[in-house]
């Protein structure tokens, strides 16, 4: 018995998803998502393109490309995740969540510092050394 898959017009799955059809179109246009067809100018998609679309959703939010986010599709378009991709990304995430706090925590203390003259705060000084050590290991680390 063979499953009947709903379909949705293009405005349909931009009131679902909430994305503009340009966007829709390019997405297509890339690969990651295939319409079922046409009628007239209105773009037709299975009813699972939703679920593919909140998946390009969250990998956008956790900094993946449309290109590494095509890669996690197989050529029939269900999801086939490279979970070794996944942790590694992961750790580069984890890493730049760190960076981040140090660069928060920097800036709130200059924006806290009773100090006259920022450049004359030994915490400042400090945290001034520190990020440019961190900056040259990064860069290294790219090399």
């Amino acid at each position: 018995m063979k499953k009947i898959v709903k379909t949705l017009d293009i405005g349909e799955v931009v009131k679902l998803v909430g994305l503009p059809p340009s966007t829709l179109r390019y997405y297509e246009e890339k690969g990651l998502i295939r319409s079922l067809g046409r009628t007239g100018l209105r773009r037709y998609f299975d009813e699972r393109v939703v679920e593919k679309l909140e998946f390009i959703a969250m990998g956008q939010l956790a900094g993946f490309t449309l290109e590494e986010i095509a890669s996690m599709f197989a050529s029939d378009g269900r999801l086939q995740v490279n979970r070794k991709f996944l942790l590694e990304k992961s750790t580069r995430i984890e890493r730049d969540i760190k960076q981040l706090e140090a660069v928060q925590n920097t800036i709130q203390h200059v924006a806290k510092c009773s100090a006259p003259d920022h450049l004359a705060c030994p915490k400042f000084q400090r945290l001034l050394k520190l990020a440019v050590k961190k900056q040259i290991r990064s860069r290294k680390k790219r090399t």
